[in-house]
């Protein structure tokens, strides 16, 4: 597997991901001309190969916007999530993987300097609030789809990037745990319903439209600002 992304290009590149003492497999693509790159944090039980946040990937680089889906954790690591369930809620690991693959990003030398986004889904949208967080305006904006951000806990206050909250219509509890953590944020966000979708957004068109405000919502906030 490739270790470092140097060549753009429209069709996804394979990378391994450095993080601590594990490696994290991924995948990246960078269109042409592309005015960011979306970072994926997956959520539980999930991985690199979930179909509704491919969709989402192909979506945003229809739009110009470059994607890394990757593994937030490695292989020996879901073998024991899988067993015990342990991991998937720890989400300040998550987080920290988070930022390591940004940091893994900038330092590729032909994209490394494209502004960063993030796309978390379930519990990646907590972490993905809460790398957010850590990181400060090296993050652009943020999408949760489906997400909990109430398990950033404190650190919604401390998030700046514009953040875009979408949640199905017919998930009353996530509904619930979305508005409250949507009050305790401070930087421009929006919470959208998506009318008549469930938590997996398997209903017809559903997936659809959160494809399309992700898209917008990037396309408006991650350019450089003037």
């Amino acid at each position: 597997m490739a270790t470092s992304a140097d060549k753009s290009s429209s069709a996804g590149q394979t990378v391994e991901i450095p993080a601590g003492s594990v490696r994290l497999s991924g995948e990246l693509t960078i269109p042409a001309d592309a005015l960011g790159v979306v970072l994926f944090a997956h959520g539980s039980g999930s991985s690199r190969h979930s179909p509704r946040n491919r969709y989402v990937a192909r979506t945003l680089c229809d739009a110009k916007i470059g994607t890394l889906l990757f593994d937030l954790l490695s292989l020996d690591e879901e073998a024991v999530d899988a067993s015990t369930g342990e991991l998937r809620f720890d989400i300040g690991l998550l987080a920290r993987r988070l930022e390591e693959a940004t940091h893994w990003l900038r330092r590729q030398s032909k994209f490394g300097g494209l502004p960063v986004g993030y796309f978390g889904a379930s519990t990646g949208g907590g972490a993905a609030l809460v790398a957010a967080a850590a990181l400060g305006d090296e993050v652009r904006a943020v999408v949760s789809r489906g997400g909990r951000p109430d398990l950033a806990g404190d650190a919604l206050g401390a998030v700046r990037a514009p953040t875009l909250l979408l949640v199905g219509g017919l998930d009353g509890p996530v509904i619930r745990m979305n508005q409250e953590a949507f009050a305790r944020l401070s930087c421009t966000k929006e919470l959208t319903i998506i009318p008549n979708a469930t938590h997996l957004f398997e209903e017809p068109g559903t997936l659809e439209a959160v494809a399309q405000h992700a898209a917008a919502w990037f396309r408006r906030h991650l350019p450089e600002r003037v």
